[in-house]
């Protein structure tokens, strides 16, 4: 466990084979993609309130044009804002 800004992850443990969020940054951190191993998958709303998708993205391995990200919206959600760091960096 631990407590601390969710929108960083936990990068003195990754990589991870799976990562789920439970709160909605309006983008994707990019420190939790970077935090995927190669074939991880990742499961997160997306977006502000009212208009929050649930995403599904999977990290495809490292190309010379940087990483590959499938991402597939599985249906609409309601969840809390992520707040703190991620409003700042990625809202």
């Amino acid at each position: 466990m631990r407590a601390g800004d969710g929108s960083q992850g936990w990068p003195e443990a990754a990589p991870f084979d799976a990562i789920i969020v439970t709160c909605a940054p309006a983008k994707v951190p990019p420190p939790l993609v970077e935090q995927l191993r190669d074939g991880g998958r990742m499961i997160i709303p997306v977006g502000p309130m009212g208009d929050q998708e649930l995403v599904l993205l999977r990290k495809r391995g490292e190309h010379k044009r940087g990483e590959q990200l499938e991402q597939q919206a599985v249906l609409s959600v309601r969840f809390v804002p992520m707040t703190g760091g991620a409003q700042r960096r990625f809202g």
